[in-house]
């Protein structure tokens, strides 16, 4: 008996779309592709994303021979501060100060609003 696994993968293009005309042409090439089971063209955001059973390159080519000027979809990076470690080791820890929380109200844990601890990684 021969198994035939399934791989459903989201692909993300940015594709330069100005018009409607533009973005029915994407649809037009989506429609017609092989393993695609859904897709969403946004066209505000300039975004397509195509749900299926495909390959990431053969999405992007197929967009492109379009004639939009089509990209892989990069999320921005988000620029957070990192904390140097006198800033980590001055820092009162999350434990520290639920444990504290507990003996100031003599109550156990279990009984607080705490669900969870976890690190900021």
């Amino acid at each position: 008996m021969d198994v035939l696994l399934l791989y459903v993968l989201t692909v993300v293009l940015k594709v330069k779309m100005s018009c409607t005309g533009c973005s029915g042409a994407v649809n037009r090439v989506l429609e017609k592709m092989e393993g695609v089971e859904s897709f969403d063209i946004d066209l505000k955001e300039q975004k397509v994303t195509v749900k299926g059973n495909v390959k990431p390159q053969e999405v992007f080519e197929t967009v492109s021979k379009t004639g939009k000027k089509t990209e892989f979809w990069v999320e921005p990076v988000e620029n957070k501060p990192v904390e140097t470690e006198a800033e980590i080791d001055n820092k009162p820890s999350e434990v520290a100060a639920i444990a504290s929380a507990e003996s100031d109200n003599n109550k156990p844990l279990e009984d607080s609003n705490v669900v969870s601890v976890e690190p900021d990684n």
